[in-house]
């Protein structure tokens, strides 16, 4: 369970990159959510810099709770910096640093800017018009809810639910539900659209960190 909910530290949101098509007669996305998600992409690249906190929680077929995690993301530019119960990962645009700390292990990977590569800013900024079919399900006073459908059915999951706060034009939450059953759920806890964050904190200090192996695959 460790490892898979490793692979979900990237917002839970890796599931959005999968490159595919709309195949002929397979429909059509809803235009009024549509507006409502470019609104939220145009918007978070207005942010210079962010700080944020978030829950990841994994629940089975039977809502019985996997795990329930806590962490921090800050980014900036294509910087990017994950701190969550048991790894980190640190982006300076250049090189990827992902630290396993029960293993005391960090690995070292080179920064590679193309369509598979997955990053915070990129599941945060136009991830649905290739890749999913989506629909406004719900409209409350305070809260938006998009309903997106992978075009490409050979993956694992069958549908993602995003919660957008109106006011703010954000992402609070993102629901994952897989084929399985299994659920995993992102929140947002809190946003600062306005931190202050040095570049060096996207980078991976061994000094703070004694005792760490290091596997350099770059």
């Amino acid at each position: 369970m460790k490892k898979r909910i490793g692979g979900l530290i990237f917002l839970v949101l890796a599931v959005f990159i999968v490159n595919a098509q709309p195949p002929k007669g397979m429909g059509k996305s809803d235009p009024e959510a549509k507006k409502i998600l470019d609104a939220v992409s145009a918007k978070f690249k207005t942010f210079k810099a962010i700080q944020s906190k978030f829950t990841l929680k994994a629940e089975n077929g039977l809502g019985k709770v996997l795990t329930n995690k806590t962490g921090t993301v800050y980014m900036k530019g294509s910087k990017y910096r994950i701190n969550v119960t048991g790894q980190e990962i640190f982006c300076d645009g250049n090189t990827v640093w992902t630290l396993d700390k029960a293993a005391k292990e960090v690995t070292v990977s080179k920064y590679e800017v193309g369509s598979n590569t997955i990053t915070p800013q990129k599941i945060l900024t136009n991830f649905y018009d290739k890749d999913f079919l989506y629909r406004l399900v719900s409209e409350a006073k305070v809260l938006q809810e998009i309903e997106l459908t992978p075009i490409d059915k050979s993956k694992p999951f069958h549908k993602v639910v995003v919660s957008i706060n109106k006011a703010t034009q954000t992402i609070s939450s993102t629901k994952v539900f897989e084929k399985t059953g299994n659920k995993y759920t992102y929140t947002v806890s809190g946003m600062n659209t306005n931190a202050t964050v040095t570049d060096a904190q996207f980078v991976f200090d061994a000094k703070k960190y004694p005792g760490f192996e290091v596997v350099d695959l770059r």
